[in-house]
């Protein structure tokens, strides 16, 4: 007869197959997981609430409607090419270069109508531009 006492040994936790599958479960994520690239264009384009500036004596208001006509300084352009807008913005800032020119377009004027402006106003070497704004309670503003 044996009567020598057993040591007993506590039982252990065998984390080896958990740890195996949790690393099966995160390959299984990072394989299946889509990346979406527009997360990283999300933009939030800042409101025009600024007040309307005093009219500089250097400035001069070119406007764009709906259907494509152009009016530089309360002048009707007559036609709709980009060289005769560059003459009429010439004709109106002479020889001074340093003439800002505040772009007013109607919100459903075409994108290419306002590229011509922005066109006409680099063939009369006029290199300052900006774009007039309405306001929230619908007063104009001016950057």
């Amino acid at each position: 007869m044996n009567f020598r006492t057993r040591h007993r040994e506590d039982p252990e936790i065998n984390l080896i197959p958990f740890i195996d599958v949790l690393l099966v479960i995160l390959i299984f994520v990072m394989l299946t997981t889509t990346y979406a690239k527009f997360t990283e264009l999300k933009i939030n384009l800042p409101v025009a609430n600024a007040q309307s500036t005093k009219p500089r004596p250097k400035e001069l208001v070119v406007v764009v409607t709906a259907d494509g006509r152009y009016s530089v300084d309360n002048r009707q352009v007559e036609g709709r090419s980009v060289e005769l807008l560059a003459a009429a913005l010439t004709a109106s800032t002479g020889a001074n270069r340093d003439t800002v020119i505040v772009l007013t377009a109607d919100a459903s004027a075409t994108h290419q109508s306002v590229i011509n402006v922005m066109d006409a106003a680099r063939r009369a070497g006029l290199s300052q531009l900006t774009f007039a704004t309405q306001g929230q309670m619908g007063a104009a503003a001016q950057p």
